[in-house]
């Protein structure tokens, strides 16, 4: 009897057939399905052995592909643009503009490596988590003497620092799964990353593989989970890699195959009985090539007459391409939706058939999609803990004081993170439609501020400051709800009828 071949899982057990009448025709294992391979693996083990090759692949495509490189930078403009900037929520003015103008000084220190300011680590994290999946910051504590407005500095370390493949047993007894330490409850407690990256080289060091630990209320790790219990984050161009790949190959078999129809423009036969010699024939002057084979150009709006014995052979390849246009744009449409939820103009630049409309529904849903990321994992998992760690250090290291801070911190960590906001497609009917919400009493003014990026507490005060200027210069402004109406009247104005206006002359009728 010979022998059928049969799908096993990870501990080699067979998985059951199922019949072809099964009520899911995705679970039967007829000639269509058979050979499916499927993992049963978990949520971790599954990057255990990928997440390097994903992280190193995912790299180089940016690095190398512009459409890539374009659609990442494409990601952290919308989901961060130009920061996600906390407004705190607490009645008191006179703290809240303390914190405030603290965090101001503080934004422009924050960075380590003095590179970047806050907004410019938010970009720097969301670049990183397209590329890598996932990223590490590192709270820095510094001496109350450094000179910095807070002393507490953030240091971004690249997610390689993290050895997905460090399984052990830690001093304390606790275990640690992919370079994460677990207590006895499951949570985690200490991160181990490499001392310094493993893939930087130096002559004066040279490689180092030694681990430090660091205590997870030190250190943050930035990723956004896509099963329960995903411990590691996985670059988010995994479902695309191969795709891209693929395209990036039949891109250069159709340059390539243009060179080829390109590089020989015919080739020139002569009978063995015509002597050797200069032919200078098709219209141009005899040359060499690098390799001292003798070329003879054809110019443009020439009519040679070929001498006795010689004939030309012009070289036509055959066009394999197909309808290339056609096929690059399918691929293209695949990879953007896989890359970022990206709608396929955003993703190359390409507007040449949008409308109003559809751009507006792409546009629309995309920004859902970003929000859902900036709420879930940018503020959540790294805005958030910043700001309370922020708080915690200006309090102990006296920049700020706040009395009965230790007994309840908490209402002062609750902060609204605004994002930067997105431009309105149409600005007249945007316009009109928050307009219709504000006094429809859907929404209020600072949400619908907030959700343009500005801070309404900020806006109150300079109309305020600009009013009280205009009114000690005596300037009136056609934008003067105050004294204007929506036509630029003032406000209380009488009409003026046409047969009540003095003409010029003085003759007209006047009452």
């Amino acid at each position: 009897m010979s022998k059928q071949l049969q799908i096993v899982d990870q501990y080699g057990r067979p998985y059951p057939r199922t019949t072809m009448s099964s009520d899911f025709e995705g679970a039967t294992y007829g000639r269509r399905l058979g050979t499916w391979g499927m993992s049963s693996s978990g949520p971790n083990t599954a990057l255990f052995g990928s997440l390097n090759t994903l992280k190193y692949r995912s790299r180089q495509l940016i690095r190398n592909d512009p459409n890539m490189t374009g659609g990442q930078d494409t990601l952290a403009a919308n989901l961060v643009g130009c920061g996600i900037t906390p407004r705190w929520l607490m009645q008191d003015p006179e703290i809240k503009a303390a914190i405030i103008a603290l965090w101001d000084d503080w934004v422009n220190e924050c960075d380590a490596d003095e590179v970047l300011d806050f907004y410019g680590l938010q970009t720097l994290a969301a670049l990183s988590l397209v590329e890598s999946g996932e990223l590490l910051i590192h709270f820095k504590t510094r001496r109350w003497d450094s000179g910095l407005s807070v002393p507490f500095q953030l240091q971004l370390i690249e997610a390689d620092h993290l050895d997905p493949t460090y399984n052990d047993i830690a001093p304390n007894g606790n275990e640690i799964r992919m370079s994460i330490e677990f207590d006895k409850r499951g949570k985690r407690v200490a991160f181990w990353p490499f001392k310094e990256h493993p893939g930087e080289y130096f002559l004066s060091s040279g490689y180092s593989s030694e681990r430090i630990r660091i205590p997870a209320s030190q250190m943050l790790h930035i990723f956004r989970p896509k099963r329960p219990g995903q411990k590691r984050g996985a670059p988010w161009l995994a479902s695309v890699i191969l795709a891209q790949h693929d395209l990036n190959e039949f891109d250069d078999a159709e340059i390539v195959r243009k060179k080829g129809a390109a590089m020989f423009g015919g080739f020139i036969y002569k009978d063995a009985s015509v002597p050797a010699g200069d032919f200078g024939g098709l219209g141009g002057i005899p040359t060499n090539d690098d390799q001292n084979r003798e070329i003879d150009p054809l110019e443009p709006g020439t009519f040679p007459v070929l001498p006795s014995g010689y004939k030309v052979s012009f070289s036509e390849p055959a066009d394999v391409g197909g309808n290339y246009e056609a096929f690059t744009q399918r691929q293209d449409r695949r990879i953007a939706r896989g890359f970022g939820n990206m709608s396929y103009e955003m993703y190359t630049g390409n507007l040449k058939d949008v409308n109003y409309t559809s751009i507006r529904q792409g546009n629309l849903q995309f920004q859902r999609w970003c929000k859902m990321i900036i709420n879930n994992v940018l503020v959540f998992q790294m805005c958030r803990p910043i700001a309370r760690e922020f708080m915690n250090t200006a309090v102990l290291s006296r920049a700020l004081d706040i009395p009965g801070y230790a007994s309840s911190p908490k209402k002062y960590f609750k902060v609204a993170w605004d994002i930067d906001g997105w431009p309105w497609v149409d600005p007249e009917k945007d316009l009109k439609a928050a307009k219709g919400a504000r006094r429809s009493g859907f929404k209020s003014l600072t949400m619908l501020n907030g959700e343009s990026g500005h801070d309404s507490a900020k806006i109150d005060q300079e109309i305020a400051e600009e009013n009280k200027r205009q009114d000690a210069l005596g300037l009136v402004y056609d934008s003067d709800p105050r004294k204007t109406d929506g036509s630029g009247k003032l406000q209380g104005a009488p009409s003026i009828a046409a047969d009540d206006y003095e003409d010029d002359t003085g003759e007209g009728d006047k009452k």
